[in-house]
């Protein structure tokens, strides 16, 4: 049970930003000629952890959005306040020009380096693996707004207005994307090294990683009756996927700033005390007698004590459970991709009908059970867990939606980004309403930037037009129940 963790090496990055001291005017300072290759995929990668995982109000609001947090204080972020702070222009610009823009010009070095031979083996397998991060971008992008820039994007100077291309139409061309780089992918030939900080050019690794990311897009389109879903669920299985204990793409921090974990940032380095766990999250913990509590949150006069999501006011720091100490190592770790991930997909397969192998239940049990493993709980926690009538699969409340839904939801607790749109997508549990809002106010998607509307007029009207309205509550093509 091998756990797939790599140290984040910051001397990589020391080319970063030194490029154009010297440069002379009108030179562009993120000129492909200008930058190693390798500096500029471990600086796209870096940059797209960072966004992904943020925790601030500023950059990525997907822990309030999933309401496994609240604010204490400043209180709009939960109550769906996109505007004040420009959320959806941070989290737009950081994936394009800081995480898409460095990888495509990425390639663009390695293409000029015109290998042969040998080398161009390994610059085959280079390209394919900054492939696949480029589609797991792509598909946060598509996920989070619709309909984004794609054939026309990352053009820069010569397209500055791109239009928008069909959400649908982006990601059905990904899994083409997908699957060429995985078919290019050959462990018998060279890679990155120790830039590349997941699996220091380990070709099998990201070919695993490739799977485990095809299948997670698979069961996205789970509902949408025009993609077979069902046959590149099967074919990524088939693959091979993530299937033991604690593997996963993890990507970790060396702890020293600024390469340290966000919520280190926000409380250590930043000294605030903005957020506390919901009563969304705790009081359903609480019912279900869930041993990761004791391994997430402190007690307040003994009892777990979530913030009472979407109240105007917030509530005092000192009232509530807080995060326990593991939360505020400067190394902890952010999943991207995982094995409890993949279980909860294949037990919904199973209920689909998807040739993936085992039951439904003894996914729904794999995934729970690695989940509670992974923090630092025992098997016995988990057995005891599953015993209880609330949570065993078979007598658990509800549909098979409602019961994965529900466990996949905890599961996913930090990891933001995916419990909000696997909550979008599944519609469990139930969240609590904001005050003064109703339960369609709560947002299925991020409105578009604010300055697309300034900059782009045109293209966004047209895609804001073809979704349904640029709100926070038009559901995307994916979210169809």
């Amino acid at each position: 049970m091998k756990k797939l963790k790599y140290i984040l090496i910051g001397v990589l990055l020391m080319g970063v930003g030194f490029t154009s001291c010297d440069l002379e005017d009108n030179n562009d300072p993120k000129k492909a000629t200008e930058v190693p290759a390798a500096t500029l995929f471990t600086s796209g990668m870096i940059s797209f952890v960072d966004q992904y995982n943020n925790m601030s109000v500023n950059y990525n609001i997907s822990r309030l959005l999933a309401q496994y947090w609240m604010e204490t204080t400043y209180t709009d972020e939960s109550r769906y306040d996109f505007q004040d702070r420009g959320i959806p222009d941070s989290f737009w610009d950081e994936l394009y020009r800081d995480c898409l823009m460095d990888f495509q010009e990425a390639k663009m070095v390695i293409d000029a380096g015109e290998f042969e031979g040998a080398l161009l083996l390994k610059a085959n397998n280079q390209k394919a693996i900054i492939e696949i991060q480029m589609v797991y971008v792509y598909a946060v992008l598509a996920e989070t707004f619709g309909d984004i820039p794609y054939s026309e994007a990352l053009q820069g100077g010569e397209n500055t207005l791109p239009k928008y291309d069909d959400a649908a139409t982006v990601y059905a061309d990904l899994f083409v994307r997908l699957d060429a780089a995985l078919a290019t992918l050959d462990s018998s030939n060279g890679s990155w090294g120790a830039e590349d900080l997941l699996f220091e050019g380990d070709v099998d690794s990201w070919k695993t990683f490739g799977n485990a990311l095809k299948l997670r897009m698979g069961m996205r389109m789970a509902d949408v009756p025009s993609f077979n879903s069902k046959s590149v669920v099967e074919a990524a299985v088939a693959a091979g996927v993530y299937n033991d204990d604690l593997e996963g793409a993890f990507f970790s921090y060396i702890g020293t700033d600024p390469y340290v974990n966000t919520i280190y940032d926000g409380f250590e380095i930043d000294g605030r005390k903005d957020y506390v766990p919901s009563n969304t999250l705790i009081d359903i913990m609480n019912t279900l007698n869930d041993p990761r509590r004791a391994l997430w949150f402190t007690q307040k006069d003994g009892a777990y004590v979530g913030l009472t999501y979407g109240k105007t006011d917030g509530g005092t720091y000192d009232n509530f459970s807080h995060f326990t100490p593991m939360f505020f190592d400067p190394k902890l770790e952010v999943a991207l991709v995982d094995y409890v991930e993949m279980e909860f997909y294949l037990a919904e397969a199973v209920e689909r009908g998807y040739a993936v192998g085992g039951t439904a239940a003894e996914h729904y049990n794999n995934g729970i059970t690695a989940s509670i493993l992974y923090y630092g709980g025992t098997a016995a926690d988990a057995a005891t867990y599953l015993a209880q009538p609330e949570v065993a699969y078979s007598t658990a409340t509800g549909t098979w939606k409602q019961k994965i839904g529900t466990q996949k939801w905890i599961a996913m607790y930090n990891r933001g980004v995916e419990g909000w749109t696997e909550w979008r997508r599944l519609d469990f549990p139930v969240l609590n309403v904001p005050e003064e809002l109703t339960y369609g106010d709560i947002p299925v998607r991020y409105p578009y930037p604010y300055n697309e509307n300034d900059q782009n007029l045109d293209n966004y009207t047209e895609a804001s037009t073809a979704i349904g309205g640029d709100k926070a509550t038009t559901k995307l093509w994916f979210d169809v129940n």
